[in-house]
């Protein structure tokens, strides 16, 4: 049996599956985040969130293939790797894998410490710019990530702390395409990180289970343990936080986020949209390679 507090519930092995298919279904049709006949690339990191996220869409039917990035993070990447090319092959589902020292010339240690930069604020830029630019390239609408309930509790956590207006009005499952941007949906904001990773064991799917080297010390890791403890103390509290954000407050500091895309502009340096003279992953590239 899988225990779901913040239900009342605990379901058999088969219902947990049916119940994580209804929970993705529901966020994808009540944010409107895939429309019939497009095509979704599925940012992959070999972890529990994003392999679940791909065998989930490629059940429903949809035309999901995976985009795998290697960051040059030692011996953890190619294991994470590894395991997205073996979840790929079993699923007989294409799997593109781009390799950032290779590549592009320089690894995410490199990047982060060229451009003074935290390990998470580079690698999370070079991903964002990464599996945009392949989405644009390659023609697929959407992209979509494994960002789950969790996660995004502790990201809306750590904004309103600081009340920055700017990411709060971007905090949305669904950011809207345009402009040189493909579509970037959640659609695993109904289900917590327990939920993903049982998922994965009742679906025999093999994920890496540590945590990236470079992620020691990130505060959403904090905000993550502060708000375990309150829900396994309160269950729902994060489903409540979350969703009465999106229900009562979105709307008021989305006009926030939206005008910072006026007076956007390629890039001189790749050709992506940006506000600044040229993008911040080609001052990040640049920074790394000198």
């Amino acid at each position: 049996m899988v225990d779901v507090p913040r239900h009342n519930a605990a379901f058999c092995g088969d219902c947990f599956v049916r119940h994580c298919h209804d929970q993705v279904e529901r966020a994808i049709h009540h944010f409107r985040m895939i429309r019939p006949g497009e095509r979704v690339l599925v940012a992959v990191s070999g972890g529990k969130d994003s392999l679940a996220l791909w065998d989930l869409l490629l059940d429903s039917g949809y035309e999901a293939d995976g985009l795998y990035l290697g960051l040059g993070i030692g011996g953890y990447s190619d294991d994470s790797a590894g395991y997205a090319e073996r979840f790929a092959k079993r699923r007989g589902a294409a799997l593109r894998v781009v390799d950032l020292p290779a590549e592009l010339g320089f690894d995410i240690p490199t990047g982060a410490s060229a451009a003074h930069r935290a390990p998470c604020s580079a690698c999370g830029l070079s991903k964002r710019h990464l599996f945009n630019a392949a989405a644009v390239e390659g023609g697929y609408p959407v992209v979509a990530t494994g960002h789950n309930l969790d996660d995004e509790v502790a990201v809306l956590l750590g904004n309103v702390l600081r009340w920055d207006l700017g990411y709060l009005g971007r905090q949305q499952p669904v950011l809207p395409g345009g402009d040189g941007f493909a579509r970037k949906v959640k659609p695993l904001v109904r289900l917590g990180e327990r939920e993903t990773a049982a998922y994965c064991v009742l679906r025999g799917i093999d994920y890496v289970v540590e945590e990236c080297p470079m992620a020691a010390g990130n505060r959403h890791l904090r905000y993550k343990e502060a708000v375990n403890g309150i829900e396994e103390r309160s269950p729902g509290t994060k489903a409540a936080f979350y969703f009465g954000f999106l229900e009562r407050i979105a709307p008021l500091v989305t006009p926030a986020a939206e005008a910072e895309r006026e007076g956007l502009h390629p890039c001189p340096g790749c050709g992506s949209p940006t506000v600044a003279g040229v993008c911040a992953f080609c001052r990040l590239a640049e920074a790394a390679r000198r």
